[in-house]
């Protein structure tokens, strides 16, 4: 079986057919699925769609674009519809009681869109004390970082240091990479490594142990070879783990015993 470890079944893109693709799982060998949170509204989602699917887990925070969705609960309590009245982040603090919830997520940093400094900073703001979130709530953390690689690993150290977690969708250089297995950090890997001009993922697959890599989906973005632009999803999982399969040296079957047992470590399930 599959496990992948980072999807957005949330995501409007599922509306017309989500029922029935997330009923085919398992007949496709997909045995577990964390759906992440990236805002206030799709981690009240991800919560939803974990309680109706045993196989599907969900994982709760706001990802580095969408922190504004924070700071306006500081000033405007947020209210999710059952009585809860509060800040966003005593939100998520509630819900990461819910057995159901397997990590702190996605959060992070993105400069890619974000290029002025006071937003870089206000992004910081919020992933250290997401990064605070995860540690009291013992749970792990699932880090976004986008065009920030310095900062990234400059707060990784200082505020996740002993906090399990994955660099999801990894996207620097191998050296990194290794850094970041060095401090007890899985290295999330998705459609991308299929890609023909993806030569530093394919360099950190090579470099890095299989013990330290997840497998995951991001769909409903990045599909993988042969279906890269369209509408990501698990079912194309198969093709991602051929690959690492390719790369290592090793069969597919070892490939999705060890990734399968990775996430199972890395969300202590």
């Amino acid at each position: 079986m599959i496990f992948d470890s980072h999807a957005h079944y949330d995501d409007k893109q599922f509306e017309r057919d989500r029922l029935e693709l997330l009923l085919s799982m398992e007949e496709h060998h997909i045995g577990r699925i964390v759906n992440v949170g990236a805002s206030l509204e799709s981690s009240r989602a991800a919560l939803a769609l974990a309680g109706q699917y045993d196989f599907i887990y969900a994982a709760i925070g706001v990802h580095p674009s969408d922190i504004s969705c924070l700071e306006e609960t500081e000033q405007k309590p947020y209210e999710d519809g059952s009585g809860f009245q509060g800040t966003g982040l005593e939100w998520l603090k509630g819900c990461s009681k819910d057995p159901k919830v397997a990590a702190v997520g996605e959060i992070g940093l993105d400069y890619y869109w974000e290029k002025e400094p006071a937003n870089q900073e206000l992004q910081k703001k919020w992933f250290v004390r997401q990064l605070q979130l995860a540690r009291e709530c013992s749970l792990p953390v699932i880090i976004h970082s986008r065009d920030a690689a310095a900062d990234t690993m400059e707060l990784m150290k200082e505020h996740g240091a002993g906090i399990p977690g994955v660099i999801h969708c990894y996207s620097y250089a191998k050296e990194m990479a290794l850094e970041y297995v060095n401090m007890g950090y899985y290295i999330g890997v998705g459609g991308v490594v299929t890609f023909k001009n993806a030569r530093k993922l394919i360099e950190t697959v090579e470099a890095i142990p299989l013990e330290r890599i997840v497998i995951e989906t991001d769909c409903p973005y990045l599909a993988p070879e042969p279906y890269r632009g369209k509408r990501n999803s698990s079912l194309y999982l198969p093709y991602v783990v051929e690959r690492i399969a390719e790369l290592k040296g090793v069969t597919v079957r070892q490939v999705e015993e060890a990734t399968w047992e990775n996430a199972c470590k890395l969300y202590r399930l």
